[in-house]
């Protein structure tokens, strides 16, 4: 492939992601390549998504993908000093718990930190709380993070923006699972509520 068309492919990528192209332009030839690679398995359906994973909560408890059987469960990976992205999408998420109304005792939001190290276990609970307190905040050591985000084709990493200042550059997804925990589909950023209403009722019409 040429490297303008390249170039172009991922530019569009990152729009479409979340992903700010100005601060994409600090990532490596390793990172662009990693980050194409995990959209193109997402986008062609080539490869497992999802899987089972254990993280703690704002209270120190451990908490499971398994635990939350029987209901569909939305995960979106992320981090709290995000400027834009996370808290549009989030916000998003906790309309669409309001519109499903009743039907949200059936569903399951999961926020999961990509920069445990500033989103500390006191921090989490709160952050996530700010948007709907169904919203469970979840955290692991990093390496534990870099694996289940990869398994679920989220890209990111640390750009440094001064001193040790930094934000992170990642794909923004929210993620459907079905009752068995198994991976039906994604909402690409900035998706309303009203239209992950409707998917997410279809989900829930399959027991």
């Amino acid at each position: 492939m040429c490297r303008f068309r390249l170039a172009s492919i991922l530019l569009a990528s990152f729009i479409f992601l979340g992903i700010s192209p100005i601060l994409s332009l600090a990532q490596t030839a390793q990172s662009r390549a990693e980050s194409a690679r995990l959209m193109n398995e997402l986008m062609s359906g080539k490869g497992d998504v999802g899987g089972p994973f254990t993280l703690s909560d704002q209270f120190g408890k451990s908490r499971s993908l398994s635990e939350f059987k029987g209901k569909i469960v939305l995960i979106y990976f992320g981090y709290m000093f995000c400027p834009d992205v996370c808290p549009t999408d989030l916000a998003n998420v906790a309309r669409l718990l309001k519109l499903l109304g009743k039907d949200s005792n059936q569903v399951q939001a999961i926020f999961i930190t990509l920069d445990p190290a500033r989103d500390t276990q006191d921090l989490i609970g709160k952050y996530t709380n700010h948007f709907d307190s169904r919203i469970l905040g979840l955290r692991g050591a990093e390496t534990l993070t870099k694996e289940i985000a990869t398994k679920y084709k989220t890209f990111y990493e640390k750009v440094n923006v001064r001193g040790n200042q930094y934000l992170i550059d990642h794909t923004a997804f929210v993620y459907i699972m079905n009752r068995q925990g198994k991976y039906l589909a994604f909402f690409p950023p900035g998706t309303s509520a009203e239209r992950m209403e409707v998917m997410v009722r279809d989900a829930l019409l399959t027991k």
